[in-house]
């Protein structure tokens, strides 16, 4: 009786294994989350460094003195000015989509220096200096990815010093200095290399017409100078604020 039992119970369990087997529910299938890139984002302010190297063009006309000024001015040549230059910026970008839009301020020192014998008086040298200059401008860009094309303009202001000497000697006769303004535009392109950090080669072309500068000499005679200058200089920029973004 004992072994009937036993026996009856175990096929009851046999059968009743592929039933609850069946009751099991299948392992469910989970597809693989989908890659998220992630993009830069130019978004915020920055800071950084520049140096590079400027020309100035520079044409002088005698125009008298400041008691006796003449009707017509008479050219006395011209020449560039040119040399190395350093300084820094500070500007805020914002990005909408794949367009970037900024404003910045830059300042430098610069050593842009030139000189040519006058043709109305070749018995004096004329000599300028660009000294420093600051910009002031909007930009506008487009970026792929960490990668940036901009264009920029707005106002520029230079620091200007003048001189005349003797050809023959170089005895200084007359000298001038001035702060004049003017407007910039230029353009450059802007790679970010880790999330923060980004190089830029930059060129600025600048405006500065002309203007009547007194120099003070035995005589204070003035001089009509025309004047405009082209930089190109490379950039380094730390940015902070939001340096990449997750795009679904």
């Amino acid at each position: 009786m004992k072994k009937l039992f036993l026996g009856t119970v175990a096929l009851i369990a046999l059968g009743a294994a592929p039933a609850m087997a069946a009751d099991l529910a299948a392992r469910p299938y989970t597809k693989a989350p989908p890659i998220i890139p992630v993009v830069y984002d130019w978004t915020g302010f920055y800071i950084g460094g520049n140096g590079g190297w400027g020309t100035s063009r520079k044409c002088w006309d005698y125009a008298g003195t400041a008691a006796a000024p003449l009707v017509t001015n008479i050219g006395e040549g011209c020449h560039d000015a040119s040399g190395a230059t350093a300084g820094g910026q500070i500007g805020y970008n914002w990005q909408f989509s794949t367009w970037v839009f900024g404003i910045e301020a830059q300042g430098n020192w610069a050593d842009f220096k030139g000189s040519n014998v006058s043709t109305l008086f070749p018995g004096f040298t004329n000599e300028s200096k660009i000294e420093a200059f600051g910009l002031f401008t909007g930009r506008i860009g487009y970026a792929w990815n960490n990668a940036l094309l901009y264009a920029k303009g707005g106002a520029a202001v230079v620091s200007d010093k003048y001189n005349y000497y003797t050809t023959l000697g170089g005895l200084t006769t007359g000298t001038a200095s001035e702060t004049r303004w003017g407007g910039t535009v230029g353009a450059g392109f802007e790679y970010g290399f880790t999330p923060n950090w980004s190089f830029a080669v930059e060129y600025n072309h600048l405006f500065l017409d002309s203007k009547d500068v007194t120099f003070t000499s035995p005589a204070t005679t003035v001089d009509r100078i025309k004047q405009d200058a082209d930089i190109v200089t490379a950039r380094i920029n730390y940015r902070w604020g939001g340096p990449v973004v997750a795009r679904y």
